[in-house]
């Protein structure tokens, strides 16, 4: 008796072990649920996201240019900021930043923590400085003790506000979309056009660049490699960075995850739809026009890529005090 039941326990051993994941072995990895060191920052991190109060009018958060109920964005060909000020870039999605190789279309902040104070203290965004915003926080005394249980009775400081958006941010993936499911072995997940779709999506070349689990996000290439842009023929890029002409209208490729929902697309949001952005890619990039019915399937399988949205009650947030700085739309 004691044999068989032996036995049996082996057998369910060795059944396990072959029912665990087996990934595909393609260019494009799946993306996994977030798992934060810190929960209590990650919380903080979120009130911070929706504070409009870090904007010099108050009306402005991070929320407004990265909408959590749209894909990370705000759906503009650029955002709109301080004084009805017109951005000169589209918003790049925030979902499955933490991705990226750099943050940012021209890569200048180096990651999430980096770039988490650029929006606060830039005049035509949400058009306050770090003193000020620091000020604000401090005046509200459950911001204060917020901060103290995570980062210890040390005075609020803009790090600690960079550091603690940047750590909500890190969570803010999409994982179980359907192409997810489909690298994971389940073969109904996606249906013979999508993958057909995916097959012309690496025969083209579009693979190249958009790999890895952000399907992007991981390399900065020219934007018109072999036939130049014309739309856009004054945002540099990465020279502005770098200071090469080399870098002359080289951008950090955009992830591909929730393609859908993130329009309109390519740095300068002058293109709507998907078919489009297809079509002006292949003439622009590989120097040829695409079939239509290619186009439709890729577009079908770009559509797989879209994952579990951020679900969580929106933050309710402390009240200013009497010694709170007030907006100020000047």
């Amino acid at each position: 008796m004691k044999t068989t039941v032996s036995l049996v326990l082996a057998l369910l051993a060795v059944a396990g072990a072959r029912a665990e994941v087996v990934v595909r072995p393609e260019p494009i990895q799946p993306i996994e649920a977030a798992k934060p060191a810190d929960p209590r920052k990650v919380e903080l991190g979120k009130k911070l996201f929706f504070e409009t109060r870090l904007s010099k009018s108050g009306f402005l958060s991070c929320n407004s240019c990265h909408n959590l109920s749209a894909g990370g964005t705000d759906n503009l060909p650029s955002s709109i900021g301080h004084k009805w000020n017109l951005g000169p870039i589209n918003a790049p999605t925030v979902l499955n930043a933490r991705f990226n190789l750099a943050q940012f279309w021209d890569g200048r902040a180096k990651d999430l923590t980096d770039q988490a104070g650029g929006p606060i203290a830039n005049p035509g965004e949400m058009g306050s400085n770090h003193e000020l915003a620091v000020e604000v926080l401090t005046t509200i005394p459950q911001y204060v003790t917020w901060f103290e249980e995570i980062y210890g009775k040390n005075p609020v400081s803009i790090e600690q506000v960079k550091d603690s958006i940047a750590a909500f941010e890190e969570t803010l993936v999409t994982p179980d979309s359907r192409f997810d499911r489909w690298l994971k072995g389940d073969d109904a997940a996606i249906t013979e056009a999508e993958r057909k779709g995916y097959q012309v999506f690496k025969e083209t070349g579009c693979i190249a660049c958009h790999n890895g689990p952000a399907v992007g996000g991981n390399s900065f290439q020219k934007f018109g490699l072999v036939k130049a842009y014309e739309k856009d023929t004054t945002t540099v890029g990465r020279m502005g960075v770098t200071k090469n002409e080399a870098d002359r209208f080289v951008f950090k490729v955009p992830t591909l995850r929730n393609i859908e929902l993130t329009y309109p697309y390519f740095h300068d949001g002058s293109v709507w739809t998907l078919e489009e952005a297809v079509t002006v890619m292949s003439v622009h990039q590989f120097g040829k026009p695409i079939k239509p019915e290619d186009t439709a399937l890729i577009v079908a399988f770009l559509k797989t890529l879209t994952g579990k949205q951020p679900d969580f009650p929106i933050p309710t947030l402390p009240p200013s005090t009497a010694t709170t700085p007030r907006p100020s739309a000047l």
